[in-house]
């Protein structure tokens, strides 16, 4: 099954399947957050109700984000992402111990999601990236709150997958987690998930033995492709990422969680910090990454013209005196 939102030209916000080559709302105005909510077990019988309404033809509409996250955790899963990343950062390329202990994670902003062929504004950088991704999209399951899950019970609470682009300002980035926090505005201007939601048990056939699905993901700028792996290079399997999310926490109907960029060129920084400069070149407005992932589908992002805002203002050096009477002797 695939899920999605989208719009036609006389039409506003519609939620629902796609089926075939067609878009069909769900049964009773349903929603996606509403089918998440009920979870993977009962999206069979909604889809039954539906299946031979004649819908819209997909190219009629304007495919959405397929979903408004609850909330998004990014993670870092795969060691080859890592090692050539490291290397652009400081020139030494790494994977540090503690990445194999348990798998990291940020949290990024859910209110800047951007849907297929939807324009990203940046801000003004000289460093700006795309990472290719796959994200998991949970959903309700019988008999847990979402907390604290074994990597079993977590399996139970993946509704399905969608591709992610975690559009990333390097140059911002580098600058505040310098300061052992981050990232944040490096990141947070724009996150690319689409074309749809395709349900777990449609990638069932590609889970190798280990549990990781062994898709084929690749990623192309203006054409020419720049990167491709293998999605079950990853360091973890989903189920484990959820889990780990879920450790001292809950995971939600509605939240994503990105399984961190592919290796072998899944993003540019990974490239500049193996071969030393920045080849490819950054991306720039008129620019359009495609993203293209075995199982799921594309999702293509274009790249406009940066924001214009003034710089931020600097820290004030301040006297570091305990009480105002001690401030205002100095």
């Amino acid at each position: 099954m695939r899920i999605a939102r989208w719009t036609t030209a006389d039409s506003g916000l519609r939620e629902g399947f796609v089926i075939g080559d067609r878009v069909v709302p769900f049964p009773d105005g349903l929603t996606v957050a509403d089918v998440l909510a009920r979870g993977l077990a009962e999206a069979p019988a909604l889809l039954a109700r539906v299946q031979d309404e004649p819908g819209v033809p997909l190219s009629e509409v304007r495919l959405l984000a397929p979903l408004a996250p609850a909330s998004i955790r990014d993670f870092v899963a795969f060691e080859e992402h890592v090692e050539g990343v490291s290397a652009s950062v400081d020139g030494k390329s790494e994977v540090v111990p503690e990445w194999y202990q348990a798998p990291t994670f940020y949290f990024t902003n859910p209110h800047t999601v951007l849907g297929p062929d939807e324009q990203l504004r940046p801000p003004a950088s000289a460093r700006l990236d795309f990472e290719l991704e796959v994200a998991a999209v949970i959903g309700a399951a019988p008999g847990t709150d979402g907390a604290n899950l074994s990597p079993e019970d977590a399996a139970g609470v993946i509704f399905g997958y969608t591709i992610m682009n975690d559009w990333s300002a390097r140059d911002l980035q580098s600058r505040e987690m310098k300061v052992r926090l981050g990232p944040a505005k490096g990141k947070d201007f724009g996150t690319a998930l689409g074309p749809w939601i395709v349900t777990a048990d449609e990638l069932d056939p590609y889970l190798d033995d280990d549990g990781f699905l062994a898709l084929e993901a690749e990623v192309s700028v203006n054409g020419e492709r720049v990167g491709h792996d293998l999605l079950s290079n990853m360091g973890w399997p989903f189920p484990e990422l959820v889990a780990y999310a879920s450790r001292n926490s809950r995971v939600v109907p509605g939240d994503v969680l990105g399984s961190g960029t592919t290796g072998n060129g899944g993003c540019l920084a990974e490239l500049w910090g193996r071969r030393g400069e920045l080849d490819p070149r950054p991306l720039a407005e008129g620019d359009a990454v495609r993203m293209v992932v075995e199982g799921i589908g594309e999702l293509v992002g274009p790249v406009g013209a940066s924001v214009a805002l003034p710089e931020p203002a600097a820290a004030r050096q301040r006297t570091r005196a305990r009480s105002r009477e001690a401030q205002a002797a100095l």
